[in-house]
């Protein structure tokens, strides 16, 4: 694979805020949450999905959107670890950002985040002033980070925690709260690249399928997966009293599930015609890898 989840880190660490000033408590809670690792999936997707249609590459478009996704999506896992939400201690293996910096600092650092994303993503329009494809992969993130993606599916997850919950409801969650920021980024590094709306449907219908693989295999883990490899406690889902795949169709049927999915996705992404065959096949290989991935 020609990026690592190094390399991002150290290019998204470029675009945080400098721990100083009155601001300062909250610019550290920041840096601390995205500094403290992660697979880096998000900004990987959308530079591949970039360097898959683009002809003439600009570092300084691409960029700030990689950084903004992975600033969104962290947002939602300093939120999701909240007292009121997940209530957990370890992120990473590493406090969470509420037992290190206060409940109250770590909800304005998620506030900060996802503000300070769209605010680094702006950093596209000085870039191609009026490019109408910058404002569709804008759109996007907007879009698949709030109440008709990500959030919206959070909104499901909680109001459904300790409750029933049937096929489409779980499919729901799995698709937005999950799904979402991973289509965005696919859907945001192929418009940067100035494909066309057909071309990142396919890679929208590529992504959801990524999505609800990925989640499932999350699902698993949280059974039966390695603490030390995961950098936080098994068993979160039945602590937290939330319906699974594997709760509602068993460890087999979900370790099938998750195998599928990530064909699904393969089988779309072969079948589109990029510019550049090296990015789709590293692409290709990351999907391979969410299915026997551990942690």
């Amino acid at each position: 694979m020609k990026y690592d989840a190094k390399a991002i880190e150290e290019m998204i660490e470029a675009y945080l805020p400098e721990e100083t000033g009155h601001q300062k408590t909250v610019f550290s809670a920041m840096n601390y949450a995205v500094k403290a690792g992660g697979k880096r999936l998000r900004p990987m997707m959308l530079r591949l999905c970039y360097e898959m249609f683009a002809k003439e590459p600009q570092e300084a478009l691409v960029r700030p959107f990689m950084a903004a996704m992975e600033m969104i999506h962290t947002y939602s896992l300093v939120h999701d670890d909240l007292p009121a939400m997940d209530n957990d201690a370890l992120r990473r293996g590493l406090p969470t950002v509420h037992v290190k910096f206060g409940e109250d600092m770590a909800i304005l650092a998620g506030d900060a985040l996802l503000n300070f994303a769209f605010e680094t993503a702006c950093q596209g329009f000085a870039v191609k002033p009026g490019d109408a494809n910058v404002e569709k992969a804008f759109a996007v993130l907007a879009k698949k980070a709030g109440i008709y993606g990500m959030v919206g599916g959070q909104v499901l997850d909680v109001e459904r925690a300790g409750l029933p919950m049937d096929e489409d409801q779980l499919a729901f969650i799995y698709e937005n709260k999950t799904g979402a920021l991973i289509a965005a980024a696919c859907m945001c590094g192929a418009y940067l690249a100035g494909a066309d709306d057909a071309v990142v449907a396919q890679l929208e219908e590529a992504a959801y399928a990524v999505g609800f693989a990925f989640q499932v295999q999350d699902d698993i883990l949280d059974l039966v997966g390695d603490e030390q490899l995961l950098g936080k406690p098994l068993h979160s889902d039945d602590k937290n009293h939330k319906v699974t795949y594997v709760t509602l169709h068993g460890m087999d049927a979900a370790k099938q599930y998750v195998e599928e999915m990530s064909e699904k996705a393969i089988r779309i992404l072969e079948n589109i015609e990029a510019w550049d065959e090296g990015a789709k096949a590293d692409m290709i290989a990351l999907v391979k890898s969410l299915i026997n991935r551990d942690h």
